[in-house]
């Protein structure tokens, strides 16, 4: 590790005595911060930029930091780029929480389920490759689960040197799958893990879950009907569609050259439409919805940019989520719902899948399974202090993660009626939150009779505020 460190600080030109010695006087000055205060013992961290930011939150700290990580952690001596991290800190005596969106790393201070029970320290780290944490040129072979799971590894050594005390993992969606990758990979890094509306797509070539999900999705056949009809009335009125949308990208300068077309753009967004509804939405909101069959054009164009998002089926929306779908093509695979109810109105069907989102200079290849293979035979028999939690209405929920025989001291959730949130603990079931509280507290090593989810202060769900596709 401190060779590593060390590494990053001197590139690749580093000899090994200067990387000693860089690393015995890194070594020195963290000593000498110890005592200090935290934003010089962050400033001492070998590789670690920091800069304190005004806090938004009472009772902490806001540190936006930037950490020198290997591109590929098997060649440190090779390319290196800095990784974005938002740390909120309470007191180094505090449990640690590790939070992931998988993504971006939210540029705001905000509480996570996880923060507030323990009341503890919170670090939000960005994936690689999203930007700004992007080495450039850019190795795409590098964005894999494994060299994302080793720079967190590499971040909870480093920071450990402050933060002595328990840690607890934690993510939504994608952020989700991530932080069980981390656990698969480096299972002591943590003491527990929480994990919110993860899919485990372990099976890439069948999706019949997702079929199943919207044929029976929520109580009331009315709004689930009526979530079809709004699609299959998009393809409908196509041209007017096509109308309003052509003239919403010349005012906003939105340019098409991934999905090469507007009318591909429109048509993924309708295919997403009935998935975007669900994923997001409750069905209470189905009363908000407009009639398919008497819904003016206005009205149809408004439903779909609300709930689609056109904007985001430019270059200029597709553009920050390319390391996603370039590693859901590449390892972690993705849904192919059937769109029965949708066709013969369809014209590029084949299209609703990850290489459609990549630019085509980038190449891709699907390993097939078994990256994610790999992981859910790891959760069914080796998960240990793992905690998930799926939305009963959340179409993300449709191929959960399964525990095992050989899984301890773990357990799956789903809350009644709820969609793709990252705050699911509180929508329990009494005797399972109580449990689930309980579980998490232990995992970080703090007394029962600390604040609950109730009386902790709590920012909005980043989930909900982001709203990636996954």
């Amino acid at each position: 590790m401190a060779l590593l460190l060390a590494a990053g600080m001197t590139g690749a030109s580093a000899t090994a005595a200067q990387a000693a010695g860089l690393a015995q006087a890194g070594t020195a000055k963290a000593g000498a911060a110890q005592a200090g205060d935290i934003l010089a013992q962050l400033k001492a961290i070998p590789g670690m930029q920091v800069t304190e930011k005004p806090s938004t939150l009472p009772g902490y700290r806001w540190f936006w930091l930037e950490y020198r990580q290997p591109v590929d952690h098997r060649n440190p001596r090779g390319q290196w780029f800095e990784q974005r991290i938002m740390l909120q800190h309470k007191s180094a005596d505090r449990p640690m929480v590790l939070y992931t969106s998988g993504y971006n790393t939210p540029e705001t201070m905000f509480t996570s389920e996880p923060t507030a029970l323990v009341d503890g320290n919170q670090i939000s780290v960005e994936y690689r490759y999203f930007t700004p944490s992007r080495p450039e040129p850019t190795d795409w072979k590098k964005d894999t689960i494994w060299q994302a799971a080793t720079d967190e590894h590499r971040l909870i050594g480093a920071l450990k040197t402050i933060y002595q005390g328990k840690w607890i993992s934690t993510g939504a969606s994608k952020g989700g799958m991530t932080a069980v990758y981390h656990k698969r990979f480096y299972p002591r890094d943590v003491d527990g893990s929480v994990v919110y509306v993860a899919p485990n797509d372990v099976s890439n070539n069948d999706d019949r879950a997702y079929d199943k999900f919207f044929q029976t999705v929520g109580s009331d056949p009315a709004c689930r009907a009526n979530v079809k009809a709004l699609a299959h009335r998009f393809l409908e009125r196509r041209t007017e569609m096509l109308k309003r949308f052509k003239a919403a990208a010349d005012e906003n300068g939105w340019t098409f050259d991934i999905l090469r077309t507007q009318d591909r753009a429109f048509e993924n967004s309708v295919m997403d439409y009935e998935w975007g509804f669900w994923q997001y939405s409750l069905q209470s909101d189905c009363a908000s919805l407009p009639k398919a069959g008497e819904a003016s054009d206005d009205q149809l164009y408004e439903t779909l940019d609300n709930i689609s998002g056109l904007s985001f089926y430019s270059d200029q929306g597709l553009s920050p989520y390319i390391p996603y779908y370039y590693q859901a093509g590449t390892q972690l695979g993705w849904p192919t719902p059937k769109f029965k109810h949708l066709r013969p109105l369809l014209r590029y069907e084949d299209s609703y899948q990850p290489r459609t989102y990549v630019p085509r200079d980038i190449s891709m290849r699907f390993d097939n399974g078994r990256a994610m293979r790999d992981i859910d035979r790891w959760v069914r028999g080796n998960a240990n202090h793992m905690l998930f939690l799926y939305g009963a209405n959340d179409p993300w929920g449709s191929e959960p993660f399964r525990l095992g025989r050989g899984s301890r001291d773990s357990a799956v959730y789903v809350a009644p009626g709820m969609n793709h949130s990252g705050r699911l603990i509180a929508k329990l079931p009494g005797d399972q939150q109580t449990k689930a509280i309980t579980d998490v507290k232990r995992w970080a090593g703090v007394g029962t009779g600390m604040q609950t989810l109730k009386s902790a202060p709590m920012a909005d769900d980043p989930l909900q505020l982001q709203r990636p596709p996954l």
